[in-house]
């Protein structure tokens, strides 16, 4: 008698865009926990010494802080509209089946918000505003 053969075992997303959701609302989550530790060291830092606040605030305006704000931007929005469908995918009775649906709205509102945020940040950027 011949043993049956052994479904092969595969993962439940192996490249599905859900998948991908769950990998960048991680690094999103782990980046956003570093940033906020770090903010508020140097916010901190006025409480020390005022002068040295001035000046480690002096070395963020420059065009490469700039572009890691417009990360830090696009990190803060995806992370909190994906936390959104998380929780719907989660709650919802209909959230399992629309989840792949949800996460294109979802870029899909991400893309239209992002595009006057990068334009304000783009300005701010280039012309010192906001500083």
């Amino acid at each position: 008698m011949e043993a049956p053969d052994k479904e092969p075992t595969r993962s439940l997303y192996r490249g599905d865009p859900g998948m991908w959701s769950w990998v960048m609302h991680r690094i999103s989550g782990v980046t956003l926990f570093f940033f906020l530790f770090v903010h508020v060291l140097d916010t901190a830092l006025v409480r020390v010494s005022p002068e040295a606040y001035d000046e480690v605030v002096g070395t963020y305006k420059n065009p490469i802080v700039g572009l890691m704000e417009m990360a830090l931007v696009a990190l803060v929005l995806f992370h909190g509209l994906n936390g959104v469908r998380v929780m719907l995918v989660d709650f919802w009775s209909e959230g399992p089946r629309r989840q792949k649906l949800m996460l294109w709205i979802v870029l899909g509102i991400w893309f239209v918000v992002m595009i006057p945020a990068a334009g304000r940040l783009f300005y701010n950027m280039f012309t010192g505003g906001g500083h």
